[in-house]
């Protein structure tokens, strides 16, 4: 956390002021610089939005750029780079516990567990956490949530004598398992299940069924420009809203066919592999409101982790009003 607090702190004194948007194009369109975390079928409903038309009748185009970790997005945001960071709540706890006259505040989250898969280098299909004890594991960054979620499930096994591995940067860990890393990684769809069909491992636990319900990855922005663009955001979560409804209630095989535009190397059937795999844990929000109940939970994983410095007030990270707002015109 501290490493993290340093890059954020730092980006704090580079702010600039950001009185618009990402500006209009051609067509008339609000555009949304959006930064997330990391590209993924975890993430489905965003990509749909988009090829489904519903930013277009919000009147809104988005310009998605991955950040490659937390960090980065939040840094993006802080800068004036990103108009919305797209990543885990937490990013937004490290900056408010660094302190900030304008903080980013969650205003909506799409995930709601942990969307990650455990692939191993045989197939285990009476696996148990337990049998985790003496590997190594690639699950993430040291100070990261995926990394610490995963360590809180180990440890509510009770599983001891394991070796988590950061010395492999999170967008670089799949190529690393695959070339001899570790004895087991944990990757996102489409990735997991295209690694499978390649015969380079094997996927034996969703870590989302055994996390249980956590704030994974959430919307975020700052203060200040939620304050000034409120109609323009209460446009992309309508947009938002609709896709949810969709990825939650459309068969795997018509997802993906609306997701071949975002994952142009991943076959549809792969694609549509990931999608119920999704669907199978629950993964997004129907409502997209972040709870207090998860957001202390996720709290207690960072505490966990020993990464925990204070328990920042869920009303000075979150903020449902207008998600909320959209989800009652909706219903």
């Amino acid at each position: 956390m501290k490493k993290l607090l340093a890059t954020l702190g730092a980006a704090l004194f580079a702010l600039l002021p950001l009185s618009a948007c990402g500006g209009e194009n051609e067509g008339g369109l609000t555009k949304i610089r959006l930064n997330e975390v990391t590209h993924s079928v975890f993430y489905a409903p965003m990509y749909l939005a988009d090829s489904l038309g519903y930013f277009e009748e919000e009147g809104i185009e988005i310009e998605l750029t991955n950040g490659g970790g937390a960090d980065k997005v939040m840094t993006a945001v802080l800068s004036g780079d990103a108009d919305i960071g797209f990543c885990g709540p937490e990013a937004a706890f490290y900056v408010a516990a660094g302190g900030t006259s304008d903080a980013p505040t969650v205003f909506a989250q799409l995930t709601m567990r942990d969307g990650s898969f455990l692939v191993g280098r045989n197939p285990e299909p009476n696996f148990k956490w337990e049998d985790l004890a003496g590997k190594q594991i690639l699950a993430g960054r040291n100070g990261g949530v995926p990394a610490m979620t995963f360590e809180y499930i180990l440890k509510e096994h009770g599983v001891k004598d394991y070796t988590l591995n950061f010395d492999v940067a999170f967008n670089n860990m799949t190529a690393a398992f695959i070339e001899g890393t570790a004895d087991y990684c944990t990757m996102f769809e489409p990735v997991a299940s295209e690694v499978q069909a390649a015969g380079n491992g094997y996927i034996v636990a969703a870590v989302g069924a055994a996390s249980g319900e956590v704030p994974y990855t959430s919307y975020i922005a700052k203060r200040s420009w939620l304050n000034s663009h409120k109609e323009t955001v209460k446009g992309f979560l309508r947009a938002m809203l609709k896709a949810v409804k969709y990825a939650e209630e459309e068969t795997p095989e018509k997802i993906a066919k609306g997701l071949t535009g975002a994952f142009p190397d991943t076959s549809e059937s792969s694609l549509a592999t990931s999608v119920r795999r999704y669907q199978g844990i629950d993964a997004w929000a129907s409502d997209m409101q972040i709870t207090e109940a998860s957001y202390q939970r996720l709290l207690d994983i960072i505490d966990a982790a020993g990464e925990l410095t204070e328990r920042i007030p869920f009303a000075s990270i979150a903020d449902n009003t207008l998600v909320k707002e959209v989800f009652q015109e909706l219903t």
